[in-house]
């Protein structure tokens, strides 16, 4: 499991992003359980995420609507499969709008790119 925090903070919110190999749906829960270990990552916000599985994307918005949506489409791009993504976020107290899918998009950009 990698995680790279404080990757993008914005009007108090603060996002890390974190990711590793899956190959089932059931290591996808896994993989969040274990993250959520953390008491920090438990006390998020919302953990977003996704994994392109042979079977199907699987995604999940964690309350952040949208947001598994825009780490699929990036791991579509990329054909990165068997590998979850998870965009944390702690929540600032101030609404950030359509912001917050570009946040995603840069938390993923910097989980992919620190990959090579």
């Amino acid at each position: 499991m990698k995680i790279i925090q404080n990757v993008v903070s914005d009007r108090g919110s603060k996002y890390a992003v974190s990711g590793g190999p899956v190959g089932t749906p059931d290591e996808a829960r896994d993989f969040i359980k274990g993250l959520c270990r953390n008491k920090k990552f438990a006390k998020a916000t919302h953990n977003t995420w996704a994994v392109l599985l042979p079977d199907a994307p699987l995604k999940n918005d964690d309350g952040e609507s949208g947001a598994g949506m825009v780490i699929l489409r990036m791991l579509e791009r990329e054909d990165l499969q068997n590998h979850i993504i998870v965009v944390t976020r702690w929540y600032g107290g101030k609404h950030l709008g359509g912001d917050r899918f570009r946040h995603v998009q840069d938390c993923v950009r910097t989980y992919i790119e620190d990959m090579d």
